[in-house]
């Protein structure tokens, strides 16, 4: 498939949004990209911190700019919102940030002429709903980074107690980008072999408390970080920045990302993340595959408490 322009709109230029600038810019992944923030000063700063990094490194054209360099955008990454402060959850975010996320998508679909719209944004699954709704775009348009994170934080934790490298783990986390996310134990796999099966191949135990261990570990791991330094920034930066690449640069990836549902797994006017196919165009397809009836049961929950939150925020707006 052909490359575009490989342009790219960051809105939001605090620490999550120069993050992404900066992966992006350090991993060549765009040619343009441009920082928008109400505080121009703000974006002004950190594009030239950023563009003054050793050339070699990142050849992208990085600047501040506002709304209307929206336009003709490949990617737009929205990041804007407040942030979770320690001891809050990312639904405690929902009506305030859903407020932001309204304003933002106004001002974005004045100049919008294409490419795919990103949330980042906190609560992702709810933000990505709207955004979605609000820009009437075709479904997959718009998409959320959703559960890409806690699966990367999954496989990490896994890795660390085979005490093996990431690169052969294979798990994933779906449904909700929270506390009511579930990981898909079913599918988890060290180089393509059950993970049941490799533990007791290699003396390692493999049971429901190492399990509940690991997942916790997952769940509470944003949190901690929170709590530890006030806020996270580097981890999404660079899932943000792989999936960039698959969409800009025609490298079609499968990604734990949150979209609006049309049915798959049996939920619909909802966004939550499964796998899904993930390149030029946004998310191209929802995977439909297996899962263990108690995986099911723990997905319906989290769809039914993001639904609730979702009309609470709607009612709220």
């Amino acid at each position: 498939m052909q490359v575009g322009n490989r342009k790219v709109a960051i809105i939001g230029s605090g620490f999550v949004g120069s993050s992404v600038a900066y992966a992006l810019a350090l991993r060549d992944v765009a040619r343009e990209i441009v920082l928008i923030d109400i505080n121009h000063e703000k974006s002004r700063g950190e594009a030239k911190d950023i563009r003054h990094g050793i050339p070699a490194l990142g050849t992208a054209n990085l600047y501040a700019g506002d709304y209307q360099d929206c336009k003709d955008c490949e990617l737009i990454v929205i990041t804007a919102g407040r942030g979770r402060l320690p001891g809050e959850t990312r639904l405690d975010l929902a009506a305030e940030n859903a407020r932001i996320m309204r304003s933002v998508i106004a001002s974005i679909m004045e100049y919008y002429t294409t490419g795919v719209i990103m949330v980042v944004s906190n609560p992702v699954d709810i933000l990505t709903y709207q955004a979605s709704q609000w820009t009437g775009l075709p479904n997959g348009t718009v998409f959320g980074t959703g559960c890409v994170l806690d699966t990367s934080r999954l496989v990490r934790s896994i890795a660390d107690y085979l005490s093996l490298s990431t690169g052969v783990v294979n798990a994933y986390v779906v449904g909700e980008h929270g506390d009511s996310q579930v990981p898909i134990w079913s599918r988890a796999t060290v180089a393509g072999i059950q993970m049941g099966e490799y533990c007791a191949s290699v003396g390692l135990p493999w049971n429901e408390e190492i399990r509940q261990r690991i997942a916790d570990e997952t769940r509470t791991m944003g949190a901690d970080i929170i709590q530890a330094k006030g806020k996270t920034h580097y981890g999404i930066a660079t899932c943000v920045c792989h999936l960039a690449d698959a969409i800009l640069n025609a490298r079609s990836t499968i990604a734990m990302v949150s979209s609006p549902m049309l049915g798959e797994h049996g939920v619909r006017d909802l966004a939550l993340s499964v796998p899904s196919v993930v390149g030029p165009g946004g998310v191209r397809q929802r995977i439909r595959e297996r899962w263990d009836a108690d995986e099911y049961h723990e997905f319906f929950d989290a769809a039914e408490k993001v639904r609730a939150i979702l009309h609470e925020v709607d009612e709220a707006l």
